[in-house]
């Protein structure tokens, strides 16, 4: 809603109040320090000083937005684009022409693209694949040796989407480079995004050489995996195909960045974000056995002696609440940014055009005002008689609006189905060297996680 559109006459402007301050800002950086050494903590407390707040970002003024009624309004109003620190900081991996960072008409055509390959109908024909890939993990970890899950959990969800999407062989040798691609970026690019030093990440530090390595690397492999599938004369009926074979607006095909850039929107912040999230869960079920228990019970009385099954996924109800309250206290997406294209009102706060919004999904899911017991996992609030308390839009993971996330049904399946094969499987305890704190990144994620796995 623009400023113009609450009333047409110039007063209206003026009687908007402008954001409070946050405090603990310092010179030059701004808030960029705090939202560099404790951000899940800075951004849980913002709401305490108003439902909008400003911070500084280096020379830059953003807006924190921070109740669940009002991000709702800024991921649905047609007044607030994906762009932003966030954004920028993530173009030289997803580049400006992929569904995740385009806007408007480019945008719209490219989500009818991608669409038909995450309609419900189309799902159960990745469950084999699913299922495949979740029981290889169960069989995989009876060596009984100690599990480097960051590894197993990229691992998994890069093959998936990787074997549903881009159907060929040639993805099983490229999968782990893509793991440990991702891994050097996305931490790499929460920093640029926090304190933006520009000239200084061209500097040849290490840390800035292993990040344009990994870059250049991830580049690399999505230009081979496209001519792969060129050469190989194959059509099947997958995404890649559906990339290789679409039509701009003039009925033109489109163009090869255009092709990689979307390439690189379905590898990375898919495989990026389910990786993130099997890991917690994996920490979820070691700090709460109690919770596999009940999953294997579930499992068990659904399945029988069979191994799980895509087709079970729909009755393994305790199981999806499990994932869902995981998804709620460790959002891997846990920071989100857009952009005002016309001066708004937002909260009886003006925002002026070209402003940059920032807000938390952990920050909003964790929020007592919006849950009782809040920092208490309890997959039974997700019951139906309890779920409908929820604020609206203090729970949404997978976003909402045109901005949804397209993939949030074969997320939901893949999670369940990997949750209820390791869990009815396997209890986990930690081993040495095991670090469950955050890690913080572009995406949340335990720091270093490192479990054995012991056989029921």
């Amino acid at each position: 809603m623009t400023v113009e559109s609450v009333n047409p006459g110039a007063p209206a402007a003026t009687a908007l109040r402008e954001p409070p301050l946050a405090g603990g800002g310092v010179p030059f950086l701004g808030h960029g320090w705090r939202l560099a050494r404790d951000p899940l903590a800075f951004m849980s407390r913002l709401r305490d000083h108003g439902e909008v707040v400003r911070l500084k970002l280096g020379p830059k003024t953003v807006y924190a937005v921070t109740t669940p009624a009002l991000t709702g309004t800024v991921a649905l109003s047609p007044d607030y684009i994906i762009a932003g620190p966030l954004w920028e900081s993530l173009e030289d991996l997803l580049g400006k022409e992929g569904v995740a960072t385009a806007n408007g008409p480019l945008h719209r055509r490219q989500r009818r693209t991608i669409q038909p390959a995450f309609r419900l109908d189309a799902i159960p024909a990745y469950g084999p694949v699913m299922a495949e890939e979740a029981h290889a993990l169960v069989e995989r970890w009876r060596s009984g040796e100690v599990l480097d899950v960051t590894m197993e959990s990229f691992r998994v969800a890069v093959r998936v989407a990787a074997r549903c999407l881009m159907r060929g062989s040639y993805m099983d040798a490229r999968a782990d480079r893509i793991c440990v691609d991702l891994a050097s970026l996305f931490s790499g690019m929460y920093q640029r995004m926090v304190v933006p030093l520009g000239p200084l990440y061209k500097v040849p530090f290490p840390a800035n050489r292993e990040f344009n390595r990994a870059l250049a690397d991830l580049h690399v492999l999505v230009d081979e995996i496209v001519a792969d599938r060129r050469a190989s004369g194959q059509k099947p009926n997958d995404l890649l195909t559906a990339l290789l074979e679409a039509k701009d607006d003039n009925g033109e095909p489109i163009g090869e960045q255009e092709i990689h850039d979307q390439v690189i929107a379905i590898l990375t912040p898919g495989s990026e974000t389910v990786g993130a999230t099997v890991m917690s869960l994996l920490l979820v079920l070691t700090e709460y056995p109690e919770l596999g228990d009940k999953i294997r019970d579930e499992v068990k009385t659904v399945v029988g002696d069979r191994p799980v099954a895509f087709e079970d996924v729909r009755k393994l109800t305790y199981t999806a609440n499990v994932v869902t309250e995981t998804l709620r206290l460790h959002p891997a997406v846990w920071i989100l940014t857009r952009r005002a294209v016309a001066d708004t009102e937002l909260g009886g706060y003006r925002i002026p055009k070209g402003a940059d919004l920032i807000y938390s999904p952990y920050a909003i899911q964790r929020d007592g005002r919006s849950y009782e017991r809040n920092d208490e996992f309890d997959p039974d609030r997700w019951l139906p008689g309890r779920a409908k308390d929820v604020p609206r839009y203090a729970m949404s993971p997978f976003s909402v609006g045109n901005r949804k996330c397209p993939s949030d049904h074969f997320s939901m399946a893949e999670l369940t189905l990997i949750t209820a094969a390791v869990a009815s499987a396997y209890r986990f305890e930690h081993a040495p060297g095991s670090d469950a704190r955050p890690r913080i990144g572009i995406t949340l994620r335990p720091r270093r996680l490192m479990l054995r796995a012991l056989p029921r």
